[in-house]
């Protein structure tokens, strides 16, 4: 499964910097909105040490990481949800995204120009979510006009859509987020909108610790969200927090494989039964699933080799019920 986060802030909070960091590659970083005006696509390896030992134990011929596409967007600023700046393209943009993360400028800086022209990261964090709610609603409010119709004929299932649809805009009127309301993403119609509040987020603060009031820090964890302190400016920049923040936040472990050709991580959902994970490795192995091999990547280490965890009695034989736990080196049997 594929890890996919929309980068989201105003115009000059280090957005790009944050994109540049990430990816090495070289994209457009100017002091004025609207530098990035197409979605820029990263693909950044997901830095694990465990992969890294299993390889040089395996002295694998390729050493493989799990990847978060990262999608770095147009800054948003006021009214983009009724197409200000480059308003509606860019909320378009992370609509296919798994999970989104708010890039809040905390730093204080006289030469780089601020949007509102003050720096203030709680007002420009109500500024981005204000705008993500706007859109939200309007996607709402298009799509209510035939369930209301399909639900007066006295269809059942239209009926259900109604309330949802109209407790989904009830949350979004008070200003609040729907990923604090999960149960109403269980409706189908509901989800596939792909709602930009329904998404979990994450803030990266860009600056110092001590540029980070706690009046914030609070803010972020009231909802319900996380957030990692980074001063993108100072040159190399560590992100693997953000990124662990992320896998947690969606829910996601990883496995691993590993031989002599190649180690490689594999992500799925937390919860996920052996043949969904071998299925990640090749969809036919999920139906043709017979059983597992599995040994803990700390137990295989000690062991130095996989036919010594076999001789150690440290690798199981596990079926299709089995529940695979992050940190897994496997080994799928199928037919």
């Amino acid at each position: 499964m594929k890890l996919s986060i929309g980068i989201v802030g105003l115009p000059n909070v280090g957005k790009s910097t944050l994109f540049k960091s990430l990816t090495n590659l070289d994209i457009t970083i100017a002091n004025y909105p609207f530098a990035t005006i197409d979605p820029n696509i990263g693909i950044v390896p997901v830095p694990d040490e465990r992969r890294d030992k299993l390889a040089k134990m395996s002295e694998s011929k390729k050493n493989i990481p799990a990847v978060v596409e990262f999608y770095d967007i147009a800054g948003l600023v006021k009214g983009a949800n009724q197409g200000e700046g480059l308003g509606n393209q860019f909320l378009n943009h992370i609509r296919e995204t798994n999970a989104i993360v708010g890039v809040l400028r905390c730093f204080q800086s006289n030469e780089i120009i601020h949007v509102e022209n003050s720096v203030d990261p709680l007002r420009d964090m109500e500024i981005i979510n204000a705008e993500l709610a706007l859109k939200d609603l309007d996607t709402i409010e298009k799509n209510l006009k035939k369930i209301e119709g399909e639900a007066k004929t006295g269809n059942k299932e239209a009926q259900k859509d109604l309330t949802v649809f109209n407790k989904a805009k009830e949350v979004l009127n008070k200003g609040e987020m729907l990923n604090k309301y999960p149960e109403l993403q269980e409706r189908v119609k509901l989800k596939e909108l792909n709602l930009l509040t329904a998404k979990p987020q994450l803030y990266l603060l860009n600056g110092n610790e001590s540029d980070v009031s706690e009046e914030l820090k609070n803010k972020i964890k009231e909802i319900g969200s996380d957030y990692s302190i980074v001063d993108l400016g100072s040159g190399e920049v560590d992100l693997s927090d953000l990124i662990k923040k992320a896998y947690n936040l969606l829910g996601l472990i990883s496995f691993f494989t590993t031989g002599e050709d190649e180690t490689r991580a594999w992500t799925i959902k937390e919860g996920s039964k052996a043949p969904q994970a071998a299925g990640t490795i090749h969809t036919d192995f999920e139906k043709s699933f017979i059983r597992a091999e599995v040994v803990n990547w700390e137990k295989l280490l000690e062991a130095t080799s996989w036919s010594k965890a076999k001789q150690k009695g440290w690798m199981r034989l596990e079926g299709k019920e089995y529940l695979v736990q992050d940190g897994d080196v496997i080994e799928v049997r199928h037919g």
